[in-house]
């Protein structure tokens, strides 16, 4: 009896119990549970919206900018000064984008509504300060991409390739202007 009095002496006369300790216990498991659920929650938001945009347009989402030259129907050459935006949706198999370039004398505001099945590219473009628009369709993936733009009276082959947050776009036509490429990095 006399340990007993030390001890109640020691710890304020109070008698210790396991209720502290089992309060304690159950707190911990309840945030372990908790954080668990957390991660679980974020893994699986990550890994659906890895998921969900999966297709051949996915890198190129967001805001490019960058500078090329333009070949005229003279044959002359010209600098330009571009900048692009690619808004990427259905699974990363849709893309609107926006090309428009200038350089002294000239400007282009190229704008393309394409979707990807499979390997096939297809959809719409615009060029709105020629006030031309039409189809386009062709191939590509990986980054890829090479496809012929059409409307009544002209004929444009481009190629797009983007390799991280670089991007490569050469254009060949038989129109007013004959040729533009063009390098872009991603802001």
């Amino acid at each position: 009896m006399g340990h007993q009095r030390a001890y109640l002496a020691a710890v304020g006369g109070k008698r210790r119990d396991n209720q502290t300790n089992q309060t304690t216990s159950k707190f911990s498991v309840v945030r372990a549970l908790l954080f668990g659920a957390i991660a679980m929650c974020a893994a699986s938001i990550f890994s659906t919206a890895t998921y969900a945009q999966s297709g051949p347009f996915t890198g190129m989402a967001g805001f490019w900018s960058g500078s090329g030259t333009v070949t005229l129907d003279d044959g002359s050459n010209e600098r330009i000064r571009c900048r692009a935006s690619y808004a990427v949706g259905a699974g990363g198999n849709g893309l609107n984008q926006t090309l428009t370039c200038a350089s002294d004398s000239y400007k282009f505001d190229l704008r393309t509504n394409i979707v990807a099945e499979g390997g096939t590219i297809s959809g719409t473009w615009s060029e709105s300060s020629r006030n031309v628009n039409g189809s386009i369709q062709g191939r590509g993936g990986n980054g890829n991409f090479q496809v012929e733009a059409n409307a009544p009276g002209f004929n444009a082959n481009i190629s797009l390739t983007t390799r991280g947050n670089k991007q490569s776009v050469v254009i060949r036509s038989e129109s007013q202007f004959k040729a533009a490429t063009i390098a872009l990095t991603r802001s």
